[in-house]
């Protein structure tokens, strides 16, 4: 299996159990100690184990959770650290993401995720030319 490939399978199982609403795997994708942190949308940081899993305990446990989907995911792996930079569709909107990871025993544990609104490029036409401009 390439050196990537199981990040990407850790990355992955880290989306299902968003989108199935399991908590219990979700609480095992993470790093057991109070190193690990995360950003999600719009949210100050979070450290520290038992504030990371609290965060993804309510976010699961809310019936109106939003739907989210990775898209273009890409690894980069520096042994036994790496990170997925990702695409998050969140109910039809893009937000740049990147989840990064510890090699633990044979798997990969996550240490931080974090995502954000990514810029949009709007094209406008000015005296026959295309501009482009970010908001």
């Amino acid at each position: 299996m390439a050196k990537d490939s199981k990040v990407i399978a850790a990355n992955a199982a880290f989306y299902a159990a968003f989108s199935t609403g399991d908590f219990a795997g979700m609480e095992r994708m993470w790093a057991d100690d109070d190193g690990i942190s995360c950003i999600h949308p719009g949210w100050p940081a979070i450290i520290g184990r038992a504030t990371v899993i609290g965060s993804w305990r309510d976010i699961l446990q809310n019936p109106q959770r939003p739907q989210i989907v990775c898209a273009e995911p890409q690894a980069i792996v520096d042994g036994d650290s790496a990170r997925v930079l990702c695409i998050e569709i969140v109910d039809g909107t893009a937000l740049a993401a990147a989840n990064h990871f510890r090699r633990v025993g044979d798997g990969w544990r996550l240490v931080h995720h974090q995502s954000s609104p990514i810029a949009q490029i709007v094209e406008q036409a000015e005296d026959d030319r295309t501009s482009r401009r970010v908001h």
